[in-house]
């Protein structure tokens, strides 16, 4: 699967100088850079290199300031690496090929020298907020099938936690999550049941994705004032 060439290329571009987190925006990988602005790379990742891995680099282009495609080379260098048409053509878009083996050694085949016009400013801020909002990197990119563990989702399963120790009231959960009114109003995953204004329960629905993905949070009670510490929020996702 192509789960299984994320942790290399997120190693290679870590090693580069970048933050890397995977199932972002619709991005298998996303690294941003240190400073301000930061420098937005996006990689997709494919079992083999083909025209739909090119393809989902020029709509990459419009969100990053570089764009790579990543897949497994041909053990005996027949894929498309190896065609000269395939290479020119990635290196005409300005698309940096990655090549990886069966034992997770990355190469470069195609230098990403000529970074895409950046044409689509909305969609990169989405991107760039998304990363910095998500807590560690819960998503292994690459993956298709199991739910994404967005920014949002770890602070609406934040929430459940609350619920289930006790917190029933979104201002008690502030210091979990600053929107906590809007996702429990919002109840978009169905987690939620409002029993009078201001107080909520959790609902069946969110017993189980509390078990699915498990959350550490201690809650504090001094004085009247609410203090919460927060422990691991949601590793890679399960399927």
């Amino acid at each position: 699967m192509e789960t299984a060439l994320y942790l290399p290329v997120k190693a290679f571009l870590e090693a580069a100088g970048y933050v890397v987190k995977g199932e972002i925006g619709g991005c298998d990988l996303v690294g941003l850079s240190e400073g301000e602005p930061p420098v937005v790379v996006v990689c997709e990742l494919k079992l083999s290199f083909n025209l739909e891995l090119v393809l989902q680099a020029v709509d990459r282009a419009a969100v990053s300031d570089e764009v790579w495609i990543a897949a497994r080379v041909s053990a005996k260098g027949r894929g498309r690496e190896a065609d000269k048409r395939y290479r020119d053509l990635c290196r005409r878009l300005g698309i940096g090929m990655l090549g990886v083996s069966d034992a997770g050694e990355v190469s470069v085949i195609v230098s990403s020298v000529s970074p895409m016009p950046r044409t689509n400013p909305k969609r990169r801020s989405r991107l760039v907020r998304e990363h910095r909002r998500r807590r560690g990197d819960p998503a292994v990119g690459g993956g298709s099938r199991a739910p994404v563990m967005t920014a949002y989702r770890q602070r609406a399963l934040l929430c459940a936690a609350a619920l289930q120790q006790g917190l029933v009231r979104p201002r008690d959960m502030k210091a979990l999550a600053p929107d906590a009114g809007n996702i429990l109003l919002g109840n978009v995953y169905g987690w939620f049941e409002r029993q009078e204004k201001g107080v909520y329960a959790l609902t069946p629905a969110g017993e189980a994705a509390l078990l699915r993905w498990p959350q550490t949070i201690s809650i504090a009670v001094e004085s009247s004032c609410i203090s919460v510490s927060l422990g691991a929020v949601g590793s890679a996702e399960s399927s």
